[in-house]
């Protein structure tokens, strides 16, 4: 069996070898590709205009000089975040690092340490509120990305790089690498595949992505998520809210946010305000977050503090970066947590995996029927009567979670 170099370049789709995860090095399971036969060997240098193309975009620059570099992920916030380790990697050799987001995403990439400069734009084959693709559209982004001389389309499993990498190509992006189980014809200058029945964590898979473009993390990353310090001085303009300035220090309050993204990952509001009741009966200080004014003052029920529609996003990360715990769903404030390394008390709905989606890289506490019948739907509106995946959940367990994490 014969391994190829990262910069292979594939004319056919190439086949998943099961027995390469021991040739990978604690890497990403199912991100070697291999040849499958010797009469179907796949060509290991780029096509004669391809290497036109990429001696001319690198000429004007010095070694381990990659020029311009695009990371994409128009995605939401938690996504965005969990593309951190793979944007550190990448910055490694990038003159600057420009990062194409969505419109719920830009916040958290403005947050990511290495980003240099935010495209914002609507993806309609992601967007959960789709614009319709034109050619108005279209040629806005093509504009945009003049001067990229390379770009890292990253993806989740049920995503494709493709439509984003057609219109890079159209930008004339000279380099371009992402995950494809379609044949990606001219599309791509690195295919990376992966065996999509192993569950990998997000960030994980990502940085996996980046490593087959050729970018490894900085010697003593530690590869888990991070945002960029310092945080907003919360005490300034919300310390006589909290009742805790910048020197309350971590741990002064627990934080409930009872918003999600997905109705299908929603715990019932009831719930979220009888907890915030019994964790102040236990002692502890409670800070109740979020965009939906209404659903934050009934949760917050006079007995903790209602931050509800009052915090930027930088903002909320400085919040919960003061928190000794963060109690809320599968939803982005959940990775921010994990980016500025506080424990969280997941409620979280296993319509996707959380194998792939769970907080990453922090004590988490996981909550939920993850064999609940709705599980890897991918559902954003619960499928299943009664919502049992997380209805059985009760507040005695998210208080007695809570306790375990700050003890």
């Amino acid at each position: 069996m014969r391994f190829l170099g990262i910069d292979a370049i594939f004319h056919e789709p190439a086949a998943w070898c099961p027995r390469a995860q021991a040739a990978m090095n604690g890497r990403m399971p199912g991100a070697v590709l291999c040849d499958p036969a010797p009469r179907r060997r796949m060509r290991t240098v780029p096509r004669a205009s391809a290497r036109r193309r990429a001696v001319r975009a690198v000429s004007h620059r010095g070694p381990g000089d990659r020029g311009r570099v695009l990371v994409a992920r128009p995605d939401g916030a938690g996504a965005v975040l969990l593309a951190g380790p793979a944007v550190r990697a990448v910055r490694t050799l990038a003159r600057e690092l420009v990062f194409l987001a969505g419109p719920d995403g830009r916040p958290a990439a403005e947050l990511l340490p290495g980003v240099d400069r935010v495209i914002e734009w609507r993806a309609p084959w992601i967007d959960h509120t789709p614009p319709p693709v034109t050619k108005g559209q279209a040629a806005d982004l093509v504009g945009r990305l003049a001067g990229v001389d390379e770009a890292v389309i990253l993806t989740s499993f049920h995503q494709s790089a493709l439509p984003l990498a057609l219109l890079l190509r159209l930008a004339g992006v000279p380099r371009i690498t992402a995950i494809s189980d379609d044949y990606p014809g001219s599309l791509l200058d690195v295919r990376h595949v992966v065996d999509e029945s192993v569950d990998v964590p997000e960030a994980e898979r990502m940085l996996a992505v980046a490593r087959a473009a050729g970018f490894e993390l900085p010697t003593g990353d530690d590869g888990k998520l991070a945002v960029q310090r310092p945080l907003p001085d919360i005490g300034e303009n919300l310390g006589h809210l909290l009742d805790a300035g910048a020197d309350a220090g971590k741990g002064a309050y627990v934080v409930v946010h009872p918003g999600v993204s997905a109705p299908a990952r929603t715990w019932p509001a009831e719930r979220h305000r009888r907890t915030v009741r019994e964790l102040a009966q236990d002692g502890h200080r409670v800070v109740v977050t979020g965009n939906e004014r209404d659903l934050t003052a009934y949760v917050a029920g006079g007995v903790a503090v209602d931050l509800g529609g009052v915090t930027t996003f930088a903002e909320l990360a400085a919040v919960i970066d003061g928190a000794g715990v963060l109690v809320a769903g599968n939803t982005g404030p959940a990775h921010l947590a994990a980016a500025v390394g506080t424990p969280v008390v997941s409620l979280f709905a296993p319509v996707v995996p959380a194998a792939r989606w769970a907080p990453y890289g922090v004590p988490t506490v996981l909550l939920g029927d993850q064999e609940a019948p709705c599980r890897a739907s991918g559902a954003r509106a619960c499928p299943v009567p009664g919502h049992p995946c997380l209805s059985h959940v009760t507040s005695e367990q998210v208080v007695k979670a809570v306790r375990e994490l700050t003890q």
